[in-house]
């Protein structure tokens, strides 16, 4: 694991290459060293329906929630927080110059016993992979 949850404001989709961010969300996942990239899943969502501040339909937002599965060390959770969250703002340079963007991250653990999993990814990747 981690989920890397990603809520956006739909009027993003015409200023940012929103399927580009998730692949640069996962790269950056896996350089932390922090999380197996098997267990990587990043997806968003678009919230269509949206009042941010004045009410202004031009102001923009991303939340990206980080799941993960206790175990981790407080050090290496801020590593990454820190990474993910700078390749975030690097992604969206651009448009935090230009237009009114709001960026959040949140890394939480998840509690593992009330958390089961399984899965057959593992099998279908490249051997580098399956971590």
């Amino acid at each position: 694991m981690p989920h890397l949850q990603i809520q956006y404001s739909r009027n993003l989709e015409e200023r940012l290459d929103m399927p580009g961010l998730l692949r640069v969300l996962r790269d950056a996942a896996v350089e932390t060293g922090v999380f197996p990239p098997a267990g990587i899943r990043v997806r968003a969502f678009a919230a269509d329906h949206v009042l941010i501040a004045d009410g202004d339909p031009k102001h923009a937002f991303i939340d990206i929630a980080v799941r993960l599965r206790g175990g981790r060390s407080p050090e290496d959770k801020l590593r990454a927080t820190n990474h993910l969250f700078a390749a975030l703002e690097a992604y969206c340079a651009e448009d935090l110059a230009q237009n009114s963007l709001m960026l959040s991250l949140e890394m939480r653990d998840i509690d593992p016993e009330l958390s089961p999993k399984t899965s057959s990814i593992r099998r279908f990747l490249p051997k580098d992979m399956q971590a």
